[in-house]
């Protein structure tokens, strides 16, 4: 049996077929009224019993870990056996990122924080705050450093050849060297403690003048245009004043961020994870959107597409909680048990590549399109989809740093 359209109660419960008397099935207790079909009863399922959950929490993950299984019964009208969508996804949500918290570690000297002091002001001029030893890290001598550094500057100055001296490509490329005389001399310190770990204000370009003299005169600025230098302020005359004074109060609050994220890039990648879910709770109604557009000829509301999208996300991140747990488990194992270490690895990689398959079955299962049509569709909702995942993962991040 299934409910009217309109949203009114059917002669008998969706879910144990058991004739009604009334708003609940006197049976299983189901309501009569759907809300897939109602927005108002979406809306009162969902402030009703919001954080209750009971036994149904079992039966609800068991049939989440086959593609499809629950959001095909639950839209068949078997809602009473589970979890609501909404309130699933929710609590995983939650619980999901609050394991990444401590899951997830940075190296304040490598990836987030290198590239976090790459880009805080003053970091590009000054190498031996970004310098790599691993860079020279197949060299196990002095000599072999020095040669491999010399064979790789004589390369570069190749090509600084080939390009305008006062062009931006000629400014990247001397900024490389630097940095490769940066790396070199820390290899150089870890091989030889008695050289210096750092350069000295002022290394030598190759071309026979100190780095900050052979740097070509900025050229005079456009009236209008942005100012580049760290310490002044930003002004465009095609702003009003109240435009430009909040701009440059983003700006010094991104210095400031950028400094103390520099410092603890940990700090920068436990804000992002926090602001994670913000951004769920946008991607999903517009997976949902993105179903309605690709399956028109359905009949389904887009609600329905909705369920189909949060049961969908709520494996994802149940997902990721499982690769979150199994990277604690992974860090909390002693040194001679690296073997097993290896083997988690395995299951976390095992673990997302399993994530496109269970998406493609339930897409299938729920929709019961052949395989080539279903694989069309997947392939166009998983390119939109991705555009607005980069996309929305912008906005935390540039929050985080902005504020």
């Amino acid at each position: 049996m299934t409910t009217q359209p309109g949203g009114h109660a059917s002669a008998a419960c969706d879910n144990c077929a058991t004739p009604l008397a009334g708003h609940y099935c006197h049976a299983c207790g189901q309501p009569a009224h759907n809300p897939l079909r109602s927005f108002a009863h979406a809306v009162e399922e969902v402030f009703e019993s919001f954080w209750h959950l009971d036994g149904r929490i079992g039966r609800t993950l068991r049939d989440l870990l086959f593609p499809g299984r629950l959001p095909a019964r639950f839209l068949r009208g078997h809602r009473a056996p589970y979890v609501p969508p909404l309130r699933l996804f929710v609590v995983l949500s939650v619980l999901t990122f609050f394991v990444a918290q401590y899951a997830v570690h940075v190296d304040s000297d490598k990836g987030v924080g290198g590239l976090l002091r790459g880009v805080q002001g003053g970091a590009w001029d000054r190498p031996e705050l970004i310098a790599d030893p691993d860079q020279f890290g197949a060299q196990t001598t002095v000599a072999a450093v020095e040669a491999s550094r010399e064979e790789k500057l004589a390369a570069l100055r190749e090509a600084r050849t080939q390009v305008a001296a006062d062009s931006l490509a000629a400014r990247a490329m001397a900024m490389g060297e630097r940095k490769l005389r940066a790396d070199a001399q820390a290899r150089l310190h870890q091989l030889d403690p008695t050289q210096p770990a750092t350069l000295a204000a002022e290394t030598d370009t190759g071309a026979g003048e100190p780095a900050e003299r052979a740097r070509a005169p900025e050229a005079p600025r456009p009236a209008g245009q942005a100012s580049q230098a760290t310490n002044e302020q930003i002004h465009i005359d095609a702003l009003p004043g109240f435009a430009n004074r909040w701009l440059n109060a983003k700006v010094a609050r991104a210095r400031l961020n950028l400094q103390r994220y520099s410092e603890d890039p940990g700090e920068f990648v436990h804000v992002f994870i926090a602001a994670i879910p913000s951004a769920l709770f946008v991607l999903v109604p517009a997976f949902a959107l993105l179903l309605k557009l690709c399956y028109l000829g359905s009949g389904r509301g887009y609600l329905e597409h909705l369920v189909v999208g949060l049961y969908s996300h709520a494996f994802l991140v149940l997902a990721l909680l499982a690769m979150f747990v199994l990277m604690l488990i992974g860090d909390a194992l002693p040194a001679r048990a690296a073997w097993l270490a290896q083997g988690l690895g395995i299951l976390r990689v095992l673990l997302a590549l399993w994530l496109p398959v269970y998406l493609w079955l339930t897409q299938r299962r729920v929709y019961g399109e052949s395989w080539w049509l279903t694989t069309l569709k997947y392939g166009v909702i998983g390119v939109l989809y991705f555009f607005l995942v980069g996309l929305f993962s912008l906005v935390p991040v540039l929050s985080s740093i902005t504020h």
